[in-house]
Formats: C-alpha cells, structure tokens, sequence
C-alpha cells in the first residue's frame, strides 16, 4: 500500500507512517538477521560447496551472485544516481544465494545507475572479499580430479569483474569449439 493509503486507512500523518515504516524494518532486520543470516563460517561455506557439487556437479561453487533493480519513484535531489540504463529509477539489490535458492548474503539500496561489479567492489561483501576476511575455506583439489588445489568461487554473469573468486560465463558472441568450458582453471563437462 502507498502511504497515502495508509494514512486514509488509519488516520495517521503520512510522515508519521513513514517513520513507523522504517523503524519497525529496522528492528525486525536487527532482530532477525543473526538468525536468519548469520555471519558466514568456513564451516557454513564447506556445506555451500556440498550442496552445489551435489546439486550442480559443480565443485568448489560457495554461491550465485547477481544484482536486481527494484524500480522506485525519482527520490528528491537524488539527481540521476538512481537513473539506471532501462531508463527507470531503481535501487539494486545485489544478493549471493546458494544451490537451494537461498540468500546466504545480501546488500540493499545501490544506486541504480551504478554497475553490480562496482556495486560488489563497494559492498562490505566485496570488500571482505578483497581483503580475504571472508572466511572461504583454503583451495581445495576437485572432487574426482588429480589436478592441483583449486580456489573456491561464486558465479556471477557477464557484469562481474573476474577475480580469484568470482568467475563468469564466456561473453556473448564467443564461439565454444567443443563441450567443455575452460574458465579459470575449472573444467566443467556439458552434457
């Protein structure tokens, strides 16, 4: 519902709502969020990696990541921060999420004109990342391979700068002579 609505509904202010608003999310996500989205472990990372080598047959994947734009209306002398390239104003939820579909990290409220590679080097997950205080677990060999230890990584698509730990998808319009992806030292079979 719109404030508006709201202030109809139960003849309150609309700044008043507001307020209501944010300080009721405020205490549910401090509330909630040592529960729900607790501090990731070397632990929790090793059963992330399980799951999607049993999922995916994708070893030494600890998550997906990706950044969405949630449209919003233009803020105040926001300028055009919040003016994203599909032309609508947006803030980006940039989210890593395991091989159930679960988020396992989140970061709200980018600018919508700001790229998710900039987006990740700004968020603290990326800044944990770059400075190693992540707690990813020490480079592991693949599961059924003879080949040297391997770093652990995320997934992100064609937007993410590639990096020790995070890998990518071939850009679009490179030609794949056959069915096997070399990426990063990984080599993953199709089919």
């Amino acid at each position: 519902m719109s404030y508006s609505s709201l202030h109809f509904k139960y003849l309150c202010g609309k700044s008043t709502i507001s307020l209501i608003i944010k300080k009721t999310c405020e205490a549910i996500w401090e509330n909630l969020k040592d529960v729900m989205m607790p501090e990731p472990t070397e632990a929790m990372w090793l059963t992330k990696a399980a799951e999607f080598l049993a999922h995916t047959n994708f070893p030494n994947c600890l998550g997906a990541l990706d950044g969405k734009h949630i449209r919003l209306q233009k803020p105040c002398w926001s300028g055009s921060r919040f003016y994203n390239f599909k032309k609508l104003f947006s803030i980006v939820l940039l989210a890593l999420v395991d091989s159930n579909y679960c988020f396992t990290v989140i970061e709200v409220g980018g600018y919508g004109s700001s790229s998710d590679s900039n987006l990740l080097r700004l968020s603290n997950l990326g800044q944990r990342l770059h400075e190693g205080s992540l707690h990813i677990p020490q480079d592991a060999v693949l599961a059924g391979s003879l080949g040297p230890p391997m770093p652990y990584i995320f997934v992100g698509d064609e937007a993410f700068a590639l990096s020790q730990h995070i890998i990518r998808p071939y850009p679009k319009g490179i030609c794949l002579l056959s069915s096997v992806f070399l990426i990063t030292g990984y080599v993953v079979h199709v089919g």
